[in-house]
């Protein structure tokens, strides 16, 4: 009988011959577009000896799909995912431009761009890429309009254009697209109004830090959970944002514009965990909501409604809230005993109450404030009960404000 092992390895050698290679065959196109890639990018140079991202990419391999860094195929040899750049921390990134000829990969589901230096204009022909589900751009400095044309991706479900240097206004359409939930246009330069109507059933919207104007949206989709518009030029009354309307909110920044009026109180009849509504021109009075009906704030809560024109008695509707500014206002008489008791509990573990008219802050005889406890009553009308460790430096040093700024108001 013949040696077995003997026949095993000639079978193999045999089966080597003819079987095809299990190596994926990448697409001419794809390849073509991939070389165009490379010569319009390139590693910026770094004082470390490790190699750039663009090492690996050697057109001569038989196998790109798995050599490529940042490159994924599909089992037909078609480029689905694209990474540029290595996200490593010591990393600058890439410079360069993003080619036309990315539109030839035309089964790319996620377009990633690592931060870096790139420059030029976002290439109009993405909105032939139909199969696109992630666009990440961010933290480059691209330049130009949006491109409209990415209102054709229907399956779009992440655009992130943040931190580049982005002008024009943000395309409507692009508010339509029906499988968007993350959208992030923050840190640009982008102006005009924000589109009436947002129908994309967004949960993450961020339009922060740009030069946008008007008012907010008539009509907002209730799935958002966080919403940032800080930092732009928006005015007009804050509407359309409460526990109604967007039952699953989360998160909700409008500091740093121009918005003006009340406070909505039904702004107050959830717990909404993050709510920044500093340096505004908000004026009214903090919103009493009935105690059945108040809010329950956690751990990790965070209410800053400081540097607006607030006037008033303190209604208890934010006891809880771990960290509470309140400061710069024009806040009236007693705090209440329940902000008190919440503090040296050491429930509120922040809070910033200086630079009001407050004429009472009603210590327990014998309290002691935990060490955990960063307490400011600074420049009100009163002698606060605690120093000036805790306060901020824009607090300034004065423990007291003058009787004379007092006097205007009736405190009784």
């Amino acid at each position: 009988m013949e040696n077995p092992h003997a026949l095993l390895l000639l079978l193999s050698l045999l089966l080597s011959r003819t079987l095809p290679s299990l190596q994926l065959k990448l697409d001419p196109l794809d390849l073509r577009a991939l070389a165009s890639i490379k010569n319009s990018l390139t590693d910026v140079p770094s004082r470390r000896s490790h190699p750039g991202f663009f090492s690996t990419w050697d057109f001569a391999s038989s196998d790109p799909c798995s050599k490529f860094s940042g490159v994924t195929c599909s089992s037909n040899g078609r480029v689905t995912t694209l990474t540029l750049g290595t996200g490593l921390a010591d990393s600058l990134g890439l410079a360069g431009s993003l080619p036309p000829d990315v539109s030839e990969l035309t089964e790319l589901t996620q377009l990633i761009l690592y931060p870096g230096i790139v420059t030029g204009a976002i290439p109009t022909q993405l909105g032939r890429l139909v199969n696109l589900r992630v666009i990440s751009l961010t933290n480059n400095r691209l330049t130009g309009q949006i491109p409209v044309t990415l209102s054709l991706l229907t399956n779009l479900h992440t655009l992130d254009l943040s931190f580049n240097r982005l002008t024009g206004s943000i395309p409507p359409p692009l508010l339509r697209l029906p499988m968007l939930k993350v959208l992030i246009l923050s840190s640009n330069s982008i102006s005009g109004d924000i589109p009436a109507v947002v129908l994309s059933q967004l949960l993450h919207l961020d339009f922060s830090n740009n030069k946008l104007t008007g008012q907010l949206p008539k009509q907002l989709p209730s799935s958002l959970r966080y919403v940032s518009l800080a930092g732009n030029d928006l005015v007009g009354p804050i509407s359309g944002m409460d526990g109604t309307q967007l039952p699953d909110l989360m998160h909700l920044d409008l500091s740093m514009n121009r918005f003006s009026g009340a406070l909505p109180a039904s702004l107050f009849r959830t717990s909404l965990p993050s709510l920044f509504l500093q340096r505004n021109n908000l004026s009214g009075w903090v919103p009493s909501v009935e105690e059945d009906h108040r809010p329950s704030y956690g751990e990790g809560s965070v209410v800053d409604l400081s540097h607006n024109a607030l006037t008033g008695e303190l209604s208890p509707v934010l006891v809880g809230v771990e960290s509470l500014y309140l400061n710069n206002n024009r806040l009236i008489r007693t705090v209440p005993r329940e902000y008190v008791k919440s503090v040296y509990v050491g429930i509120t573990r922040t809070l910033y109450l200086q630079h009001n008219y407050l004429s009472g802050f009603p210590v327990e005889p014998g309290s002691a404030l935990p060490d955990t406890v960063s307490l400011c009553l600074s420049y009100n009308c009163m002698v606060p009960p605690v120093g000036l460790a805790a306060c901020p430096f824009s607090a300034g040093t004065e423990l007291s404000r003058p009787a004379s700024q007092c006097s205007v108001f009736n405190y009784g």
